[in-house]
């Protein structure tokens, strides 16, 4: 305080902006986080999702994922199940996107990645709230397999979005 005269902060002055995943970027631009440890699987679904068209980030940790989500809502997400698990073996960004808001979360097509569960096996990832299973084993196809994952969940939403945006 300055002789009487209150000190205001403004939200610029509160947010640290340091930690947003990307600086502008065209409205049209696709973009993905990867939360995965593993630097050979990382490294392949970046170059794949690259090659896709995606802006892409990679965080080390849970914490560091929350404050990407933060800032951006991603279009597509890639976690591994034992992302960042630690002792309790939980994994904390699942556990958040399930409890997300419906409106934010179906923003974001998310995508698990398995040690144990099969392909494109959709009761599992409706079991585990993601839109998609990708087994290790297949983690070189994902350019096709999300490819067409994708373009089936457009298929089977486009009427609901239709009617939503009206």
């Amino acid at each position: 305080m300055t002789e009487g005269k209150p000190v205001v902060m403004t939200a610029v002055d509160r947010i640290d902006y340091s930690e947003r995943p990307f600086g502008y970027i065209r409205p049209e631009s696709e973009t993905a986080m990867i939360c995965e440890q593993d630097s050979v699987i990382r490294d392949m679904v970046e170059g794949e999702l690259k090659k896709m068209g995606f802006l892409t980030v990679t965080p080390a940790s849970d914490k560091e994922a929350f404050k990407q989500m933060g800032f951006h809502v991603f279009n597509v997400i890639f976690i591994d199940e034992d992302f960042d698990a630690g002792e309790w073996e939980t994994n904390n960004v699942l556990r958040y996107l399930e409890n997300l808001d419906m409106d934010i979360r179906r923003k974001s097509y998310v995508v698990l990645v398995s040690q144990t569960l099969a392909t494109m096996d959709y009761l599992q990832a409706y079991n585990k709230s993601v839109n998609l299973v990708i087994n290790k084993r297949d983690i070189g196809g994902v350019e096709k397999i999300l490819s067409q994952a994708m373009a089936e969940h457009e298929d089977f939403y486009r009427l609901f979005k239709e009617k939503i945006h009206k």
